[in-house]
């Protein structure tokens, strides 16, 4: 096939052995690999097809008697591994040929090469927002360098962590907490994408300061990470941590294979954890201003693995509450319905203002308080219709200022619009939003990777409202806790103790009157979106509420 073609092959000469005048050491057979084999797949490739399907996906395999490890190498781009495949990403747009190297490796370091060339398309351009995102491109001025430096998300929880292959809950088996990973040589690493495709792993960004000093550690998968060359570091079950490293530089590209936007980095770049495999990270989401989730499927084929890395530096997140005595708790360790001294319902349809599309009930099968859990029931009936319910605490509990905190763990349905919230207690008599509102949390429907913190009041409502979101890609699957911290002059939001949203407050704003807390699960309308057809059944759990002066 004209794709493939084999240049040449050059077989290197036993190294010779040289004794001492000691004694006489074994040190084996020394053997060249024969008969190397390198195969190239085209991703996309048929009859229709020659060149692929745009993406510029190659991957190569090789194969040699005797071979203890195998070299390929495009240009700068060097991949090694003892497995013989490697995946080339080639980015230039249109039908191009590409060269590249293979050396198979045997005892003593003998070797035997040859080469491959392949014919590739690739037609994918990155959008303007994309690339602004990643290093800051101008589409006014197009031609000017930029970069932007990113880092692991390390504040937020489900930064890091590991799921199936193919899976599509992030971090659906394990997601590390806030700063779990400290002591491992991952949260001082900085990743620079340039306009010039040039990508800058920075190993320690804490020792640059007042001169450059490359040296630093990093994270990896044991058996994986020997790919780097180093040595050292610290075996902790399956992982290497505080692998000594140097800052290095390799090349990335934006490619988008079956449509899915991804970047991908040359030779054995890589970030946060070094897992090997292809070194492609799928943009599994870029909702969230300046933050990315990724996901790169491991050298082994064993799992996907999952991180949130962001372009802002940590803020100085030392939060420190002012209120401390709780007045005010529900921690539902009774079971059955909840507890009528703290909670009412909202009862019936009408799609509530927002065109959602359940019915609100106070049946069983909607709420109920099971194993220490509230539980708040979004079901499918045998119609076609909806139910769900709505719990307030109006004309129960009522109160101005405090910090209010709800641990709960949220339905992950499509078409599910979980929320904890609260509205002013004068709704009655003023209607909304001249009563004001405060979201603690909401969450979309087709969204449910990322959480909104929003107040609503005239000023910016109907319509609007103040909001900012932050990623949560184990809101479904973990708890969480979900507060405010609400005062005379500001209105703060906070996932498990992180500010993400702030709020200022002052007395044209109605926000210094009392407000009532509401929590319930809603079905399609403005936030929740279309619905999953299969959808029968889901779930917000909520382990407790509390209220804090």
């Amino acid at each position: 096939m004209k794709n493939f073609k084999y240049l040449c092959t050059a077989l290197f000469g036993l190294l010779l052995l040289t004794a001492s005048c000691q004694e006489e050491a074994t040190v084996g057979d020394i053997i060249t690999p024969t008969n190397l084999q390198v195969t190239a797949t085209i991703v996309g490739q048929d009859a229709n097809n020659p060149n692929g399907d745009g993406s510029g996906m190659v991957t190569l395999n090789a194969s040699a008697d005797n071979a203890i490890t195998y070299r390929f190498a495009y240009e700068s781009d060097v991949k090694t591994n003892a497995v013989g495949e490697a995946s080339f990403i080639f980015s230039t747009l249109g039908v191009n040929t590409y060269t590249v190297n293979v050396i198979a490796y045997g005892t003593g370091g003998n070797s035997t090469s040859t080469a491959i060339t392949v014919e590739v398309l690739a037609t994918y351009a990155a959008p303007d927002d994309l690339q602004a995102l990643l290093f800051g491109f101008d589409p006014a001025n197009p031609n000017a360098t930029t970069s932007k430096t990113w880092r692991i998300k390390s504040e937020q929880a489900g930064h890091f962590g590991l799921g199936p292959v193919g899976g599509t809950v992030p971090t659906e088996w394990y997601g590390a907490g806030p700063d779990e990973k400290a002591t491992v040589g991952m949260y001082d690493d900085r990743y620079v994408f340039s306009s010039d495709g040039t990508f800058t792993f920075i190993t320690d960004n804490t020792n640059d300061d007042p001169s450059t000093d490359t040296s630093g550690t990093v994270f990896g998968r044991d058996g994986l990470i020997n790919e780097l060359g180093a040595s050292g570091g610290t075996i902790n079950g399956a992982d290497v941590e505080n692998l000594p490293f140097n800052d290095f530089s390799e090349g990335w590209a934006l490619i988008a294979p079956s449509g899915v936007e991804t970047i991908t980095l040359t030779g054995n770049g890589f970030m946060g954890y070094y897992t090997g495999g292809s070194h492609t990270y799928e943009i599994f989401d870029r909702s969230v201003p300046n933050e990315l989730i990724l996901r790169t499927t491991d050298g082994n084929g064993e799992f996907d693995w999952w991180f949130i890395i962001t372009s802002a530096e940590p803020a100085s997140n030392n939060f420190q509450t002012q209120y401390n005595n709780l007045v005010w708790e529900d921690d539902f360790n009774t079971d059955g319905a909840p507890n009528a001294a703290n909670w009412t319902y909202d009862l019936g349809d009408g799609g509530w203002g927002n065109g959602e599309s359940q019915n609100y009930t106070n049946d069983a099968s909607n709420v109920i308080v099971e194993n220490g859990m509230l539980k708040i029931n979004a079901i499918k009936d045998g119609s076609g219709n909806y139910t769900s319910a709505r719990l307030k605490s109006e004309n129960l509990y009522e109160f101005t200022y405090g910090r209010v905190e709800v641990r709960a763990k949220l339905p992950a349905s499509q078409g599910t619009w979980p929320a904890i919230w609260m509205l002013g207690a004068n709704f009655d008599t003023v209607g909304w939003p001249t009563c004001g509102e405060i979201d603690i949390m909401e969450q979309k429907g087709q969204d449910k990777n990322t959480v909104l913190g929003t107040v609503h009041h005239p000023g910016v409502s109907p319509g609007a409202g103040d909001s900012a979101t932050t990623s949560l890609p184990t809101s479904t699957t973990e708890f969480h806790n979900y507060s405010i911290e609400w005062t005379e002059t500001e209105i703060v939001f906070l996932v498990d103790g992180f500010v993400f949203h702030t709020v200022t407050n002052d007395v044209t704003l109605p926000f210094n009157n009392d407000f009532f807390l509401i929590l319930n699960v809603a079905m399609g309308g403005t936030l929740g979106g279309t619905i999953d057809p299969a959808f029968t059944q889901d779930t917000m759990e909520i382990d407790y509420v509390r209220v804090y002066q």
